[in-house]
């Protein structure tokens, strides 16, 4: 069973409101039984269960099926360039602080073009949430072989099958430092929503992979179904030799919340650095007069 998430200290007050009033005028427009839809769902029902004030949210996406996800939420949104959603959603947050930022993406734009950002943000414990909707494809561009395709795959770029080892998500966040760890299944709305309150309600860099099926051009339905299962009742989340065995486990995937861990935010270090950089001897007028002599 997942444990209820900890509310952080809100710089708002939190508002009554139905995971309707977050939904915007813009009908989604992915393929019927995407898997996104339950994400975006599930999102709704987080936020409002947050009482998250729409104008204090702020989504950031990249390019893909999942570059979609902001237009369809009533709260300020930003739908960037391709792989770059980290550090848009950095520089959100370093501006306004006091604003809830959640980042999405899609496993081509995070783990390919957008590889290089990954690891930094989750080093930095940049204050976001970062949701990744794995369908293990490239379903915007027709189908190819993603960084999390299996072996062997055979698609339009890799028709006689795929040769490229994927990449783990999860080992990847773990061992570059983020501090909020966990895994959903999007046919599970119940334990994915719980995950995605958890997720915005840790202050640090949180990562939710979700399985997240394309219908249309790699089914995976069935198979995440029977190869997918709740992490122990006993699992300790902040036990990171832990976290890491369950998510080296290729047979099994696991579903839940692996690891969480307390660590100064990449924002708060920033406001000490501020602060001692303008204590003392910095005057902006004594700076300025440098210039106009």
């Amino acid at each position: 069973m997942l444990s209820e998430p900890q509310i952080i200290p809100f710089q708002f007050e939190t508002v009554n409101l139905k995971p309707n009033d977050y939904k915007s005028e813009v009908k989604p427009i992915w393929c019927p039984g995407c898997g996104d839809f339950g994400v975006l769902s599930s999102f709704y029902k987080a936020v409002s269960e947050l009482g998250i004030p729409p104008e204090q949210l702020v989504i950031a996406s990249g390019i893909g099926c999942s570059g979609r996800f902001p237009a369809f939420c009533n709260s300020y949104g930003f739908h960037g360039v391709h792989g770059r959603v980290l550090p848009l959603a950095t520089g959100i947050k370093m501006a306004r602080p006091e604003l809830v930022v959640c980042a999405v993406g899609g496993d081509g734009d995070a783990f390919s073009i957008g590889m290089g950002h990954f690891p930094h943000a989750a080093r930095r414990n940049v204050n976001i949430t970062y949701i990744v909707m794995d369908n293990e494809i490239y379903g915007l561009t027709k189908g190819q072989a993603s960084p999390t395709s299996p072996l062997g795959l055979e698609k339009k770029s890799t028709p006689y099958g795929n040769v490229d080892r994927p990449l783990n998500p999860l080992l990847l966040a773990l061992v570059s430092g983020a501090t909020w760890l966990g895994r959903a299944f999007s046919s599970k709305p119940k334990e994915m929503t719980d995950l995605i309150k958890q997720a915005i309600a840790h202050k640090g860099f949180s990562f939710l992979q979700v399985y997240s099926p394309c219908v249309t051009f790699y089914d995976t339905y069935n198979h995440f179904k029977e190869v997918t299962k709740p992490l122990p009742a006993e699992h300790n989340p902040a036990d990171k030799a832990a976290a890491m065995m369950y998510a080296m486990n290729e047979e099994t995937l696991y579903l839940g919340k692996y690891y969480q861990e307390e660590r100064p935010t990449y924002d708060d270090a920033y406001s000490g650095v501020r602060q001692k950089a303008t204590k003392g001897a910095y005057s902006f007028d004594k700076l300025m007069d440098r210039y106009r002599r």
